[in-house]
């Protein structure tokens, strides 16, 4: 039996890298997941030579038909494989005319006769969302949750007469979060992630090194899939045990109980870790305490006295609720609707019409899962309305929430009018149409929770760097509004709700928040591209991708952040006990540069807020708008006022004020040397506040002749031209040892010619605009001294004839150790090449580390000796060995010497925003 897989939509993309060794591959499956695995190995090199799917269902072709037909392979769509147990000729023949070395089945609900499995001169190989042997069976991902596992992951295993038991090509696994639901796992980890493993499997197949380790039957489990009279939930457990049976059926078949009467059926759970709200008892069968129906949800308890949360209920006539309006039936008032708000509704019933086309007429009554729908018609439902209603993003949740048309058009209209937002938050958008969405993008400075004009009403425009255009203005914060956030971020320490909130609660806002950031990856990439110029598919990716990682990694640490016991001489006759305790600063200021403006603000202020700080953040001036969305979502994610305060503004200003503020006991900043050094000593004349810099960086690549050359060309222009060479630990100077030289410089130069130069919303570019006007001035004028001064120009070192602020990858060489180019960030796409002798290691060492910063650093080399030689003569912060640009969240990263100090990400970044305090006392 195959897994089927969940349904969500999610786009997954990775650059084309070609192999050797290419099989010719039949796919059978179908889903999205078909879908991207066919499109992904076509786009490594991979002929698929036949698609067998499913037969059309409602005269709507699987996904993975379209793709595979709109590339003209061929495709076969076959209700069934065998009749009465025995393969159905006709299907056989057609299956072996395509001439298939391997069956790829990346998601399949057929049954697939074992002489088609074993037909290919390589077999079968299979997708199944678990780590097997563990959850064999269809519904793998529910089991992982309802266990309790603390991994989930996948396994590409060979296919056999078995159930889920062949033996395994590859694995890959991922923590379970404690309130991953069965979309969240699959979106995260499952979809993306299984897509590339697919990919990679065919490839060590094609290439042959595919394991094949036979599955161990110790740990074995098979579980079937579960029916909804099996769903009941059994009260007498823990609240744990509880969230992971509700959070392991959500959607299908739903974890139910029995109330009043009558079955009601338990969606959205999570782990209640703060203190019990306030709320309505409401009596549940078979449970010795009450439920509470809060303003939130309704309050669960287990029988270890813990609790958890659910936030909607499905009544038994189908109906569902928020659990918050149990005791009202989830009634609210009809809305009359304007005229807009009518076509609206008549452009949905159209695509209700589609997707239900068995219906002949959509009424008020008609119920969209009692018509047929699916969950996978639950996704294309959200997608249509985002695409032909002007942008509008619905959650799945909305559909499940409102299931007949009368209600679901009720709700749509509420989601218009904004009614479905917190109430005290009021949000003033600029709106744009752009990348195929409507795009909201906060423009005034987040104050004390609540988005509000600058004091004196000034404001700026923020510009479009792909074609020098006004996005829109912003406000531009006064020395008021830093006294008015610095007041709100200390009134909220010290006299707050944060300030008395436990660390696991505060890990949960932190971990909602970082949700709230990956629901709306989207829009936040694409403002960061509107207002950065970061190349989309490399904001989505890492801009965006590394901010979510980064929230979840410290929203993990709150309730860890612990001091010591520490044995001290006992003053006789009395016995000491001494420990040390880790305590917030208070406010926290943190100001952030413009070259990766979210993910900067989640590298400091994640390891500020989980420390249990408060902050009052200043984005670059000219990348303010992601800083700001960043806002609303922690509004909405429920962290109390005055947390998070952003002012917008200039340095000058804003950034002057923070860093003489008396109140404020820590500033972190990201920036220049020349500005850092300003930083400190206001720090220091104003109230001695505690301060981390990150500061420029001239960081040296050495690539040795004795380097795989094809990665260190690859990886050599990602160290130079990652995020268009905006990028603080670029590499500033690469040396080349003498005899590779040469060629090294030729292949880098046919690489950049294939780059293609445009719009960052283009999924094709690979380089974008540079970020505003007066950066690109400077790099031109970068690279007219190193002209002057005697290097050799080898390619580009020009703006691009366009639109915008877009400028030529450029390459220099023959640079020497006294030119300006040698000693001088560039901090853009200027590749700056000198060459060094033959085995000259310690001369080139001392060439490299010849400079007044030290923030990272590489080194290119076969041989492991060497490696690590270097990379303790190194004097870097970091340093990259066969690799660059490979940070982690879990890793700290900063600088030496005049790169700055103190650890952004990892445990480390905790203590910059810790203070610790020694206690003694005599007993």
């Amino acid at each position: 039996m195959l897994r089927r897989g969940g349904q969500a939509l999610r786009r997954f993309s990775t650059g084309q890298v070609y192999f050797k060794n290419k099989l010719k591959l039949a796919l059978i499956g179908q889903s999205l997941f078909g879908q991207e695995v066919y499109s992904h190995l076509c786009k490594e090199g991979h002929r698929v030579v036949g698609v067998f799917t499913v037969p059309d269902k409602d005269g709507k072709a699987d996904p993975l038909a379209l793709a595979a037909e709109k590339d003209g392979t061929p495709v076969f769509k076959f209700p069934r494989w065998r009749v009465k147990g025995k393969t159905i000729r006709e299907v056989a023949e057609a299956y072996r005319s395509v001439g298939a070395e391997l069956n790829v089945l990346p998601f399949c609900t057929q049954f697939i006769p074992m002489d088609v499995i074993d037909n290919p001169k390589h077999g079968s190989i299979i997708y199944h969302p678990s780590i097997l042997p563990r959850h064999r069976g269809a519904s793998a991902i529910n089991w992982t949750l309802i266990m309790g596992d603390k991994k989930a992951g996948f396994s590409v295993f060979w296919a056999d007469d078995g159930l889920d038991t062949g033996p395994i090509l590859l694995q890959r696994s991922c923590d379970v979060e404690p309130n991953d639901t069965v979309d969240a796992l699959y979106n995260r980890f499952l979809f993306p992630e299984g897509i590339k493993a697919m990919v990679e499997a065919v490839q060590l197949i094609a290439d042959g090194k595919a394991p094949c380790i036979p599955q161990p039957e110790e740990g074995a489990t098979y579980e079937g899939i579960q029916k909804k009279e099996n769903a009941e939930i059994s009260w007498d457990q823990s609240a744990e045990v509880l969230h992971n049976w509700i959070r392991g059926h959500d959607k299908v078949p739903g974890a139910w109980t029995e109330i009043n009467g009558q079955m009601v059926t338990f969606y959205g759970s999570s782990l209640l870790n703060g203190s019990v709200p306030p709320g309505e008892p409401l009596e549940i069968k078979g449970a010795k305490k009450p439920g509470l129906v809060t303003k939130n949800g309704l309050v669960l308890f287990g029988n270890d006295g813990k609790a958890l949360m659910v936030r909607n209920l499905q009544l038994e006539d189908g109906k569902m609720i928020p659990a918050s309006q149990y005791f009202s039936g989830g009634e609210t008032s009809v809305l009359e609707l304007t005229a807009e708000e009518v076509k609206v509704a008549e452009t949905i019933k159209v695509i209700w019409a589609g997707i239900l086309s068995n219906v002949p007429v959509i009424e008020d009554s008609t119920d969209f899962f009692k018509s047929g729908a699916s969950s996978m018609d639950v996704v294309r439902l959200v997608e249509e309305i985002r695409q032909k209603c002007g942008g509008l993003q619905l959650q799945s949740e909305d559909v499940y929430m409102a299931t007949k048309f009368e209600d679901f058009i009720q709700k749509v209209v509420r989601k218009l009018r904004g009614e479905d937002r917190e109430a005290e938050l009021v949000v003033d958008y600029v709106s744009k149409e752009v990348n195929k969405m409507t795009v909201k993008m906060p423009y005034q400075c987040f104050i004390n929770g609540q988005f509000t004009d600058a004091d004196d009403g000034k404001t700026y425009d923020t510009i479009n760097p792909t074609d020098g255009s006004t996005i829109c203005k912003v406000s531009y914060a006064s020395l008021v509004d830093v006294d008015k956030a610095v007041a709100a971020a200390k009134d909220a320490f010290e006299n707050g709700e944060w300030g008395r909130m436990n660390a696991r609660e505060r890990g949960r806002l932190m971990y909602r928040l970082a949700d709230l950031l990956e629901e709306n990856q989207e829009e936040l990439a694409t403002i960061e591209a509107l207002d950065s110029g970061a190349v989309y598919t490399l904001a989505l990716k890492t801009h965006i991708g590394m901010s979510v990682q980064t929230f979840r990694y410290f929203a993990g640490w709150c309730d860890k952040i612990q001091g010591s016991t520490i044995p001290i001489n006992q003053a006789r006759p009395n016995r000491n006990l001494t420990f040390t305790k880790k305590e917030p600063l208070g406010v926290c200021a943190i100001i952030i540069p413009w070259n990766y403006p979210l993910m900067m603000l989640a590298w400091k202020s994640a390891a500020c807020l989980a420390a249990g700080n408060t902050l009052v953040l200043k984005p670059a001036q000219v990348t303010p708008l992601t800083a700001l969305k960043f806002a609303e979502l922690s509004a909405k994610a429920g962290f109390p006022k005055g947390v998070i305060n952003i002012l917008p503004g200039s340095g000058g200003t804003a950034g002057q004020r923070l860093s003489e503020h008396p109140d404020i006991r820590k500033l972190g900043f990201t920036g220049s040397t020349l500005i850092g050094k300003q930083i400190m000593k206001s720090c220091a004349l104003s109230n001695l506040k505690k301060v981390s810099l990150e500061l420029g960086g001239k960081s040296p690549l050495i690539i040795f002749n004795d380097c795989e050359l094809d990665k260190a060309v690859r990886m050599g222009m990602g160290a130079v031209f990652f995020n268009k060479g905006e990028n603080c630990i670029a590499a500033g100077r690469l040396f080349v040892e003498e005899s590779i030289h040469d060629e090294f410089v030729t292949r880098v130069v046919e690489e950049i010619k294939k780059m293609k130069i445009g719009d960052p919303l283009d999924r094709s570019t690979d380089h974008g605009p540079q970020n505003h006007k007066a950066h690109l001035e400077k790099l031109l004028q970068y690279c007219e001294t190193g002209v002057k001064e005697g290097a050799t120009l080898v390619y580009g070192g020009k703006q691009v004839p366009r639109p915008g602020f877009f400028m030529e990858p450029t390459v220099f060489t023959d640079v020497e150790d006294h030119m300006y180019l040698a000693k001088e960030e560039s901090f853009g796409p200027i590749m700056v090449i000198s060459k060094f002798h033959n085995g000259d290691i310690d001369g080139v060492l001392q060439r490299a580390n010849n400079t007044e910063y030290g923030l990272a650093s590489g080194v290119f080399t076969r041989d492991i000796n060497k490696a690590m030689y270097v990379s303790e003569k190194l004097d870097a912060g970091t340093v990259f060995i066969n690799t660059y640009n490979k940070t982690d969240v879990a890793a700290p990263f900063g600088g030496v010497k005049q790169s700055g100090f103190g650890k952004d990400l990892g445990e480390e970044a905790l203590n910059e925003y810790l203070k610790t305090k020694t206690v003694t006392l005599e007993y």
